[in-house]
Order: C-alpha cells, then structure tokens, then sequence
C-alpha cells in the first residue's frame, strides 16, 4: 500500500490523545486474512510506532479468548510507564515461550484479532477494522501460512466469530477498511 494511502488513518492517529500513559494505542483487528499484518507493516513504516502482533502471544489454536486479558495487562502496565510483559507462544512446541517485553513508546500499534475486545478499548486511541470476503481472506490466510493454518482454519473461524458477535468490533471502529483486491 503506497504511504499516501493511510494519510487519513495518520490524520486520525495525529488528532487523538494517548489514553494509555504517554502511549498512543491503535488497535487493528478484523476476521484472519483480512490484510491486518500488511496495513500494520505500511502504517508501522510511515509512523515509526512500535508493533504488538498478537500471533507471537495467542496461547494456541484454541486462544483467542485469552488473548484480550493478556493485551489488557499489557497495556495496563503501558499506562502507569512500565514495561508491560506477556509470554510469547510457540507454535512449534504448543506452549509459554520466552517472555515479550512490551516499553511504553509513542505509538503502539495491535495487530491481530481481538485486539479491540472491550477489555482494551480504555487503552485505544483509536480501532481500525479490516474486513474482506469470506473466501478473499481464506485464500490469503491459506497463503500465508499454508498447511500449518489449513487443519485450524474453521476452529480460528468459530473462535472469531463468536468473539465479534460478543464484543461487537466492527461498530467500535474508528474507520472501516475494506480489503477485497
């Protein structure tokens, strides 16, 4: 995505205040394959803000619910100026890995599912939702990850879903962001 494409998610990030500390948060959440890591990666570049992907900390296939708690006290600790930590996950072994240390920096950007769970959103500067098609985000997510992703596709799709319809995401955003092409 060219650099002047997120001038208006830049223009909304410059006219809020931090609500976490000294740190502004922005949240990027939305279904799997919905373009989130790539927007977060162009935004990261023309922002230098600092990047919290949650795939390094769900805890497994079956996480996502976990997940909103462990950002919370993240940012919990973000907002009196300390060094928020959470264990990173191994996908490869299923378990805690290493700890990830998380400073308090000028941006902060969440990047995955469920990072605008209502748990979080006292901490958000401002939500941005991505979304796509059904089977558009299937084919990039299966892409992407292949046949690790594929055998987990409609357990992540089950968990998503139910997460959305309880927290209500998409009507939290700040801006809505389409990513069909």
């Amino acid at each position: 995505m060219p650099s002047h494409r997120y001038d208006d998610i830049v223009t909304l990030i410059a006219s809020r205040q931090p609500v976490c500390g000294s740190t502004k948060v922005v949240a990027v959440d939305g279904p799997s394959g919905a373009g989130k890591t790539d927007l977060v990666a162009g935004l990261a570049a023309v922002t230098g803000a600092t990047v919290l992907h949650l795939d390094d900390i769900y805890p497994g296939w079956h996480g996502l619910a976990a997940t909103p708690p462990m950002i919370a006290g993240v940012l919990g600790a973000i907002a009196v100026g300390e060094i928020g930590s959470v264990h990173r996950w191994s996908w490869v072994r299923d378990r805690p890995g290493p700890l990830l240390r998380v400073a308090p920096a000028p941006l902060l950007i969440l990047d995955g599912v469920g990072s605008g769970a209502g748990i979080i959103r006292p901490h958000l500067s401002a939500l941005l939702w991505l979304e796509a098609p059904a089977g558009v985000r299937k084919r990039r997510a299966l892409a992407r990850d292949g046949d690790t992703y594929r055998p987990f596709w409609d357990v992540w799709a089950a968990q998503e879903s139910r997460h959305f319809a309880a927290e209500q995401t998409r009507r939290h955003a700040d801006i809505v962001i389409q990513t069909d092409a």
